[in-house]
């Protein structure tokens, strides 16, 4: 059975862009448009790990980080931010949330897909 990565991204491009990349490597993928979108989804089902932006409307990235942390089906889910932010206090928030990796748009989908290895 493959695995299951949400993919959490308000510009619907980068969305399709990463699924494609993911779904050719074999990947199930569940998408959202923002945090609280995201939240809605994790009802329950298997997830291997979340991809996010940070800067979204509703709910950004980092509080995201910070929810699905507290939901105990979810807490051990590895999530990686996937964003134009490259700066140190913003990453560093993002480790202190619980995010496990940080890669900076634009990306290349090998280096995605060699990261989503490692992670899910």
């Amino acid at each position: 059975m493959s695995k299951t990565i949400m993919v959490v991204d308000d510009s619907s491009s980068i969305r399709q862009v990463v699924s494609i990349a993911l779904k050719s490597a074999g990947y199930q993928v569940i998408e959202a448009c923002d945090g609280k979108d995201a939240l809605s989804k994790l009802t329950g089902q298997k997830v291997h790990l979340i991809v996010s932006d940070v800067n979204m409307p509703n709910m950004d990235g980092i509080t995201l980080v910070k929810h699905v942390k507290q939901h105990p089906q979810y807490k051990f889910t590895p999530i990686m931010m996937l964003t134009t932010e490259s700066g140190a206090n913003k990453k560093e928030e993002g480790r202190q949330a619980g995010a496990k990796a940080w890669l900076v748009k634009p990306f290349q989908p090998p280096a995605l897909l060699s990261a989503v290895a490692k992670l899910a």
